[in-house]
């Protein structure tokens, strides 16, 4: 008896490895389904779909049916404006009985006050120009680099903007982009995929970045501060100029520390 117990516990990680590896393996295949309003039923046109395990992008139709490459497991993402976001695992059983409905509930937005408050103006240019705000983040471009950088205004010189953009990713980002080699690895993907793009283009929240990337958002923002980006910036730029920043500074952090 003791050695039958013996035996069926040696081959209890034999069979956790086995699945895994089956979880890993799974079969990259059409997955068709249909988007629904979750109150009246109705279908769903031009709703956001992204299989976040594939990096892969599609828009639901008229009758808010969508396609979309998956394997047993993925996990979609669902984005419509007015409508809570929401994350859907894919299982065997959508594959093996189809017709699959993906309800999406509306959001309740509450109306604020809003104050506006006005430039005092006298009339006067000189005295006008002095009391509005002005943005001091400058973009710089280093002969022999593809990209530009924007230096924000952490220092009044200009030489020390510029050599802080090019030197603080190596510096200051290893820990960062290092412990999120496989993350970093997506930012190709999901620019090569224009509804991807376009729906982060549409976005202001970091919500899909954060999903995409698996990266947190004070993560973003702290690459972004290191990567000398303004507040303005970071603070106003869509997801999609979000993702570009972010792109360009790893592309630059892995040529400045090719050699290390």
């Amino acid at each position: 008896m003791r050695r039958l117990l013996l035996i069926l516990l040696s081959l209890i990680p034999l069979l956790g490895f086995s699945q895994v590896e089956d979880d890993q393996n799974q079969e990259v295949k059409e997955f068709t389904a249909t988007v629904i309003n979750a109150q009246t039923e109705f279908p769903l046109e031009s709703v956001h779909v992204v299989n976040l395990n594939q990096v892969k992008g599609t828009i639901t139709n008229q009758n808010g049916k969508f396609t979309i490459p998956a394997a047993v497991n993925d996990t979609l993402y669902f984005s419509y404006l007015g409508f809570k976001t929401q994350k859907v695992r894919v299982t065997n059983d959508m594959f093996r009985y189809g017709n699959t409905e993906i309800a999406l509930t509306e959001l309740a937005y509450a109306l604020e006050e809003v104050v506006v408050r006005p430039y005092q103006l006298t009339g006067y240019l000189e005295i006008d120009v002095k009391n509005l705000p002005v943005n001091n983040a400058y973009q710089y471009s280093i002969s022999g680099l593809n990209t530009s950088y924007e230096a924000g205004n952490k220092s009044p010189s200009a030489v020390t903007k510029v050599l802080g953009a090019i030197l603080n990713p190596a510096d200051l980002l290893r820990n960062l982009f290092g412990k999120k080699p496989r993350q970093m690895r997506k930012l190709r993907q999901i620019k090569e995929d224009d509804n991807i793009r376009d729906l982060l283009a549409s976005k202001f929240d970091r919500e899909t970045l954060t999903e995409l990337l698996q990266l947190e958002k004070v993560d973003i923002e702290d690459i972004l501060n290191n990567c000398n980006y303004s507040k303005s910036f970071i603070k106003t730029a869509n997801d999609l100029q979000i993702l570009d920043a972010i792109s360009s500074c790893y592309e630059e952090y892995k040529v400045l520390n090719r050699n290390k």
